[in-house]
């Protein structure tokens, strides 16, 4: 589906309002892929599990994920960090992403393996009507 360097998704991030909204605390960096059947959201959430992340539906198209809580635990109270390279300390974070109009928002599935968040977002295939529409034109009302 790509439209040359300006086709979807780089034409609604450069001349329309922002479809990704910026996340706060870690980073939960992401890959967003699309197939001919699906669009697929990766995203880095190492130490959170399935019950610190949510992932919504808000407004009708905007994917919301956010992780709470997600934290290896120390080796004890009396433990000392010395070096903390892999994102161990606490770190919620929030992402939202406006989906495209061609999808099935009722069948989406999420699932955390290996401190990767997986997203299948299924297109519809279904072909919908123009949104142009002609009118006929009669010489009298």
């Amino acid at each position: 589906m790509a439209d040359g360097i300006f086709g979807y998704p780089f034409r609604r991030l450069l001349w329309s309002p922002p479809i990704f909204r910026e996340w706060s605390g870690s980073t939960a960096l992401m890959d967003w892929l699309e197939s001919p059947s699906a669009h697929i959201f990766k995203f880095n959430v190492p130490g959170f599990s399935k019950d610190d992340i949510k992932v919504q539906i808000e407004d009708g198209n905007i994917l919301h994920i956010k992780g709470e809580g997600g934290k290896e635990d120390s080796e004890g109270k009396d433990s000392v960090w010395h070096v903390a390279e892999r994102g161990t300390g606490k770190g919620d974070f929030s992402r939202e992403i406006e989906l495209p109009e061609n999808v099935k928002v009722d069948q989406i599935k999420a699932q955390v393996e290996n401190g990767v968040l997986s997203i299948i977002v299924p297109k519809d295939t279904t072909s919908k009507s123009s949104k142009v529409r002609n009118i006929n034109i009669s010489s009298k009302l």
